[in-house]
């Protein structure tokens, strides 16, 4: 049996030839041209059957962590249990050699469980610690755990938006699928590295993958991924550089929640950028009736993020969620990855645990076996991201009654008012020139009128919208002054 915290033994080391990422991507396609294999998800019924409180009970004892003592990045792991049955192998590569970490109860504090002493019942998932990284609690900056989902933060920020290897199927005719990375390998950082990488095996049923992740931890935590895809079938509608998030609630409403917070949400908006350098911020939205898939079409993606812009207690009022300080993420393609859209999946949720926001990259390419797919993509884990660009931004969008003067009850829904926010960007504090561009797909929008807001310094657009009975519709606006562009374009989908 290996002692806690140590790996393997050399007997069971792999030399590897210089193992790198091209080993992993040779062997996903070799998979690839294989038949699924189901995730091992055999494990003793005590494991199987512990409820949530009981897995939160399980504590990793920080001197088994990998490379533990040395003062610089640390790997820690989780148990499996509870939601997090599939097994996942973890490997250490150093000078060409890769280890595996072998797994030992005594390795955590197991919260008064009773666990059989099986060496191969392996982890669900690590997490990668740093002096540089880590939020308002730890040095904690990454992890990775549950099919292929992974997480990031910045120096005092709170877990949120979560990424993902890829999606399939999301908000597509097909049930989606969610690939699980199978296996990582963990390289040992120099003494004084200030960086990590992470290399992947992403397998299901219709795909397979290999990913290296590059992550630099600090005050502004930076990711670079490198992700080859390898169809085992065609895939209806996939989904690269996905991010899922949670939106409750927010000033933009629905207010049917019963809640003392006024607004409930890890990310308040979409931030796009296109290859012209146009900006556009989608507020998210909650409570519609049905899920609502959003496409915005572009010849080639400058950028997106799901971004948490309110960094302001008193919007929140929970003192233990802290979602002020929840983190945005940017994501900024490097290559050409060709047209496409990135698309924004909203459903309907009443709870606070589910994440019912994801956005992703759709290829306008096929996607079909025997056609790699080939992406690298910059993640950049920000505040509110107000660094990303110089125009105004969207502050916030509320919606009410268009019927203030004579109200009727309930409310009309043919008439509702709309009221948008700008601030920031250089916005002029005079009214000459100041004019507001609004459009809509269907319905009418009827006398839009813009103000300075003296209070806040920024720029207030009010408009009356009246949509059509039935369809989806989208609505546009930005401010100029004359024919220059002042701020981002605010789109909103009715």
């Amino acid at each position: 049996m290996v002692a806690a915290g140590m790996v393997a033994d050399h007997g069971t080391a792999k030399a590897a030839d210089g193992f790198d990422f091209e080993r992993v991507r040779r062997d996903a396609i070799e998979r690839a041209a294989r038949p699924h294999a189901a995730p091992d998800e055999a494990m003793p019924a005590v494991l199987r059957d512990m409820d949530y409180d009981q897995y939160r009970a399980i504590r990793f004892r920080r001197a088994s962590a990998l490379w533990a003592g040395e003062g610089g990045f640390t790997a820690q792991f989780f148990h499996r249990g509870f939601l997090y049955r599939r097994r996942v192998r973890v490997n250490n590569v150093e000078n060409g050699v890769v280890t595996p970490v072998a797994y030992h109860p005594g390795m955590f504090d197991l919260g008064g469980l009773e666990v059989p002493d099986l060496p191969d019942l392996g982890f669900a998932g690590f997490r990668l610690h740093h002096p540089a990284g880590g939020g308002s609690t730890g040095d904690e900056f990454a992890v990775f755990l549950g099919a292929s989902y992974f997480r990031l933060i910045s120096r005092g920020q709170e877990y949120g938006v979560s990424g993902r290897g890829v999606t399939v199927d999301t908000a597509g005719s097909e049930p989606e699928e969610f690939p699980d990375f199978t296996e990582f390998w963990i390289e040992r950082p120099a003494p004084g590295d200030e960086g990590i990488t992470v290399l992947a095996a992403l397998d299901g049923p219709s795909l397979t993958g290999a990913f290296r992740f590059r992550l630099r931890p600090g005050d502004t935590t930076r990711v670079e991924v490198d992700a080859s895809l390898f169809l085992r079938r065609p895939i209806a509608r996939l989904g690269v550089a996905p991010l899922t998030s949670m939106f409750l609630h927010g000033e933009n409403g629905p207010r049917g929640f019963d809640d003392f917070r006024p607004e409930m949400h890890d990310s308040d908006g979409l931030l796009t950028r296109d290859a012209g350098d146009d900006w556009s911020w989608r507020p998210l939205v909650n409570g519609r009736v049905a899920a609502l898939a959003t496409d915005y079409a572009m010849a080639a993606p400058g950028g997106f993020g799901l971004m948490q812009r309110d960094r302001d207690f008193a919007s929140y009022q929970d003192v233990q969620a802290l979602h002020e300080r929840r983190p945005s993420v940017w994501t900024e393609p490097r290559g050409d990855w060709g047209s496409g859209s990135v698309e924004l999946y909203e459903f309907p949720s009443l709870e606070e645990y589910n994440d019912n926001i994801v956005a992703y990259w759709v290829p306008e390419r096929p996607t079909v076996p025997g056609q790699p797919l080939d992406f690298g993509y910059r993640l950049t884990i920000l505040d509110d991201g107000a660094e990303l660009h110089p125009l105004g931004r969207v502050v916030a969008t509320r919606i009410g009654s268009a019927e203030r003067l004579r109200p009727t009850v309930p409310p009309s829904p043919e008439r509702r008012f709309l009221v948008v926010d700008f601030e920031g960007g250089g916005l002029p504090d005079h009214a000459d020139g100041i004019r507001a561009e609004v459009a809509a797909t269907a319905g009418a929008v009827v006398e839009p009128v813009v103000e300075r807001v003296p209070q806040t310094g920024g720029w207030r657009l009010y408009l009356e919208y009246r949509p059509v009975p039935e369809g989806v519709a989208e609505l546009s606006a930005r401010l100029m002054l004359g024919d220059r562009v002042m701020t981002e374009t605010w789109r909103y989908s009715w």
